[in-house]
């Protein structure tokens, strides 16, 4: 029940990060026949890391030339150091990670994710399920970044951030300091592909008035993006009671998991028609 509730406050973050985005970011997805076989997360952390660590301007001048929707994004909607043309906004991004505690962090991310080629096999696994599930779903893009525990996922316009920093394994020693060990249960790199399709999810098949329904409606919502998600990647990463009943009742319905996405009745785990 506390990961029903903690994955409730984050969902509902990304929502917000995705109505405060959407309406700017415009990406140009390749046009290709299979996309899902072609996800490749662009490292964008190292540039951040980069001008993070050395203060080098031309490190800078590449994140906002080769990455400006990812920059805008990161400094204005997530770390909300202002608007992009502050001309102090630089000076504001670089002194928030001069504290010994995030330096030792980006340190940290650059050793612990030296490769990803586990992520990028992950998603592209999940994102062909997932298509095979629903055809008509776009696959977005994908790019790493370091955001000081801000966020962990973040969902753009036909794009996915993901916070390195917040993937770090539960026992890292600095989200002791503002984590309990429940929420750190699962903030380790098993469970990147799994938010990313979670979050994904929610952003297209929205819950709508989120807040107002009951926790029993919103648990009903959430559980069953997470047991679609376990579903593609073929895992039992989500666990919870009504999980566990979507995966039992699922196939004795009669409703598809297109249905069960947009069923505005959240009065049972698997409605039916």
């Amino acid at each position: 029940m506390y990961r029903f509730k903690f994955i409730q406050h984050l969902l509902v973050a990304a929502l917000v990060a995705l109505a405060a985005t959407s309406c700017q970011l415009k990406w140009k997805l390749p046009d290709l026949k299979d996309q899902a076989a072609m996800i490749s997360v662009q490292r964008y952390d190292r540039l951040e890391s980069t001008y993070l660590t050395t203060a080098d301007f031309s490190a800078l001048q590449q994140m906002c030339t080769d990455y400006p929707i990812e920059t805008r994004t990161l400094l204005e909607n997530v770390l909300q150091l202002g608007e992009i043309n502050d001309s102090e906004i630089n000076k504001k991004f670089l002194r928030l990670f001069q504290d010994s505690a995030l330096q030792t962090l980006i340190s940290d991310v650059e050793a612990e994710f030296a490769n990803v080629d586990d992520i990028n096999e992950g998603l592209n696994k999940a994102f062909k399920e997932l298509k095979k599930t629903l055809p008509d779903v776009r696959i977005p893009s994908f790019y790493t970044q370091i955001t000081a525990l801000d966020q962990s996922i973040i969902i753009g316009d036909k794009s996915i951030g993901i916070s390195l920093d917040k993937y770090m394994g539960q026992n890292y020693p600095l989200y002791k300091r503002f984590y309990t060990k429940e929420q750190t249960e699962q903030m380790n790199r098993a469970a990147i592909v799994p938010d990313c399709l979670c979050f994904y999810l929610v952003s297209l098949y929205p819950m709508q008035d989120f807040e107002k329904h009951t926790e029993a409606n919103r648990d009903i919502y959430i559980s069953r993006i997470q047991w679609l998600v376990n579903k593609v990647t073929n895992g039992n990463f989500f666990k919870g009671q009504y999980v566990k009943e979507i995966e039992e009742k699922f196939n004795k319905s009669n409703i598809t998991i297109q249905e069960l996405l947009t069923t505005s009745d959240y009065n049972t785990p698997v409605p039916n028609k």
